[in-house]
């Protein structure tokens, strides 16, 4: 019979992990045995009620800005230094701006890479030598990256996360060679805070209406999917991009 904890005493290190699909793949972690870290950013309550319904004896929450290398060296020592070492990695702080070539400046670029190519990049880096033949990274990309009606808005963002599917392709093949699986969930719309910002009923209507399913995806849908990647049955899976997003996109 399998087991109701097949993650107890993992150490899960999650990036912008205080709200949405970070906080719903932090609880569904918590309830499979795992010690969490929950990275925020800059508010502490989300991320401190999130460790008092996880529980203080298996979660801290850590402020670190997730796009600089400094902060990003100091959040994996506070880590280390709580769990003695890191079984799951998940790079998820990310930002959307969504911006057409013409209207995108050059600080928005920054902004955006730093965050979503950067930080991912550098997490895995200074993670690594705390990472034991075993563990796991599961990087965030989005369906948008294969969704044919896409609008040149979403150039910026697409870019970033383009990038971060590559960098599952190399390091499932690089860091396979040391026991650790690399794969991604690239989820369609979500309902999460950020998603809703900004949009009108109309839009978010017509954005459900282009799947199969006419509706977005709870966060804990796709925070199921990634708990997939980290426990036993990812443990044959490297180098995989899963598309959670209902039918929005089927294929490659």
């Amino acid at each position: 019979m399998a087991s109701t904890q097949p993650l107890a005493g993992k150490v899960v290190l999650i990036t912008g992990a205080s709200k949405g699909i970070g906080a719903a793949t932090a609880l569904e972690l918590a309830s499979l045995g795992a010690k969490l870290v929950i990275n925020y950013s800059s508010d502490s309550k989300p991320a401190d009620e999130l460790v008092q319904k996880i529980g203080t004896d298996k979660a801290i929450a850590i402020k670190a800005d997730a796009a600089d290398v400094k902060e990003i060296e100091r959040l994996v020592a506070e880590t280390v230094s709580w769990g003695g070492r890191i079984d799951i990695l998940i790079p998820n702080a990310a930002v959307s701006i969504i911006k057409a070539l013409e209207q995108t400046e050059e600080a928005d670029f920054q902004k955006t890479m730093d965050l979503n190519v950067k930080g991912p990049y550098f997490l895995a880096q200074k993670a690594l030598p705390h990472m034991s033949p075993g563990s796991r990274i599961i990087l965030l990309s989005t369906s948008l990256c294969n969704w044919s009606p896409i609008t040149p808005n979403y150039l910026l963002y697409v870019t970033s996360k383009g990038a971060i599917e590559q960098m599952v392709r190399i390091l499932a093949k690089d860091l396979g060679t040391k026991g650790i699986n690399v794969n991604c969930v690239a989820p369609g719309p979500t309902a999460t805070d950020l998603f809703y910002q900004g949009k009108s009923e109309e839009l978010i209507n017509r954005i459900a209406s282009n799947n199969p399913f006419n509706r977005i995806a709870r966060p804990e849908e796709i925070a199921k999917a990634i708990a997939y990647f980290a426990g036993e049955g990812g443990s044959w899976v490297n180098g995989q991009i899963l598309r959670v997003n209902g039918g929005m996109t089927v294929g490659t």
